[in-house]
């Protein structure tokens, strides 16, 4: 297994996952207003490989308000940059190996 592929795959399903966080809480603070409205819910699983997969789902409950959904944008916005972290470092460390073995 190629260490610094799995490390950029591992970063990039955080990325992903990251983001489908964010668009399902961004969706629900534009609907939370509208009457009966049932707010999406991200379910995240680990990967055997390594890294992480995100489902959406309709939740069962109405929403409870917009503070928990400020707090997952938040929470997104956060994994999406240490994701992005790890990704630019690997990144770099694939480059500084590439001019060694030059």
């Amino acid at each position: 297994m190629n260490i610094t592929s799995s490390t950029a795959s591992i970063a990039f399903s955080g990325l992903q996952a990251a983001q489908t966080r964010l668009q399902a809480s961004a969706h629900n603070v534009a609907n939370s207003q509208t009457e009966g409205f049932r707010p999406l819910q991200v379910e995240q699983t680990t990967q055997s490989g390594g890294g992480v997969s995100a489902q959406v789902a309709r939740s069962s409950q109405p929403s409870a308000g917009l503070e928990g959904d400020v707090v997952a944008q938040l929470q997104a916005k956060n994994a999406f940059l240490a994701n992005l972290s790890v990704f630019k470092t690997n990144d770099a460390m694939l480059g500084t190996l590439l001019n060694a073995q030059a």
